[in-house]
């Protein structure tokens, strides 16, 4: 592990444990605990900081804690979400603008440069930021000096920048999408904050922060959790990440009526998630092998199918060879997983009048593992 030196001044006379408790930081990974040693080595400093982490990890946490560690404590830390804010009105937000300087501009108005003088600039999704933007961004962190937007002269100001994002800002530089100077000039000092999914060592830690929290915030006797309960969540991926975790917490403790949070207190979450997984539009199944993700794949295209008997039946109505309207219609449902695999290639297969890569869409799946199923089934369909 890669040893940090941390600035013995009077600021940060605290180990690491005493400045995550101050700084509301959970957890007791290696992730956490290096990150931390960063944050308190670079604090005390004015370099500029970008925070890279899904979203969710929180990286606002992190911003919050390096402007309360610096000399910048006793001034404001002004947070930004450049991809909530239209492109259009992104600049006049930034750096203000003067009256009339617009359609609309009925008065003058500061940025939140000037908001933040003396203080810290935290500015989240700043991959989201447009181009033209970004060059006036990139002045204004260089020269520490910008012009409001229908100003004559330029206003001076001592600001300290955080940017974070979930972008990878050196592919959106290649893709055209941002500055590679200003990429140069935010990212002097990096964290990377890793998903909750790679610090599931963290997940306890931060359950019994939240249940301990919830009880603090409303008045309640903070209810318990079973072994099994903490298992389930440490086994869960968490795409939302601690945010994810804190309202799922949040919404169990407040549909409990036991004192006890069980397995069975999060399985609309679970179930959520699982029937999520299975829109169409979405990678599924991981770590399972290709050809295990298409069968899988295959599979839900038959049950689908299979609960709509009229679209089936309107889809088999193509191949003049079956007559479907007869009783194997009614005996679909008794068909055997493998009969019913089948059936329905057959059906894709002369639906699209043997077109394989038209019928491997139909089925949603590759042609691949239709050209094997074709084999496997001996089935050998005619191609117009």
């Amino acid at each position: 592990m890669r040893q940090f030196v941390i600035p013995l001044n009077k600021r940060f006379e605290m180990n690491r444990e005493e400045f995550k408790k101050k700084h509301g930081i959970i957890g007791v990974s290696h992730e956490i605990n290096d990150l931390v040693d960063v944050v308190m080595q670079v604090a005390g400093s004015d370099i500029t900081i970008l925070i890279y982490g899904e979203s969710g990890v929180g990286k606002e946490v992190f911003a919050h804690a390096i402007h309360q560690s610096s000399r910048r404590a006793n001034k404001e830390i002004i947070s930004v979400n450049c991809g909530a804010i239209p492109e259009g009105i992104l600049e006049s937000e930034l750096f203000g603008h003067k009256k009339g300087a617009f359609t609309g501009a009925v008065g003058s108005r500061k940025g939140y440069f000037e908001v933040a003088h003396e203080g810290t600039l935290f500015l989240d999704e700043i991959g989201e930021m447009p181009l033209t933007t970004q060059v006036k961004l990139l002045r204004a962190i260089e020269f520490k000096e910008f012009m409001s937007i229908g100003a004559e002269t330029v206003t001076k100001v001592d600001v300290r920048i955080i940017a974070a994002t979930n972008k990878d800002l050196q592919e959106q530089v290649d893709a055209g999408k941002f500055r590679e100077d200003l990429y140069f000039r935010l990212k002097a000092v990096t964290l990377q904050i890793p998903p909750l999914r790679k610090r599931r060592e963290d997940i306890t830690e931060l359950v019994n922060y939240f249940l301990k929290k919830y009880d603090e915030n409303n008045n309640a006797h903070q209810p318990k959790i079973t072994k099994r309960a903490l298992n389930n969540l440490q086994d869960y991926d968490w795409p939302g990440n601690v945010r994810e975790l804190k309202n799922s917490i949040e919404t169990a403790i407040a549909l409990n009526n036991t004192g006890t949070l069980d397995i069975d207190s999060f399985d609309n979450l679970f179930i959520e998630k699982q029937e999520s997984s299975y829109s169409r539009n979405l990678p599924v199944f991981l770590r399972k092998s290709p050809e295990d993700a298409d069968r899988e794949l295959l599979y839900r295209a038959l049950f689908e199918i299979k609960k709509d008997l009229i679209e089936l039946k309107d889809l088999v109505e193509h191949n003049n060879q079956l007559n479907l309207a007869k009783k194997e219609d009614i005996k679909r449902d008794t068909l055997s997983l493998n009969e019913l695999e089948k059936e329905t290639i057959k059906a894709a297969l002369d639906k699209t009048r043997g077109n394989k890569r038209k019928a491997s869409k139909l089925l949603n799946i590759s042609e691949r593992t239709l050209y094997r199923k074709i084999k496997q089934y001996n089935l050998n369909p005619s191609e117009d």
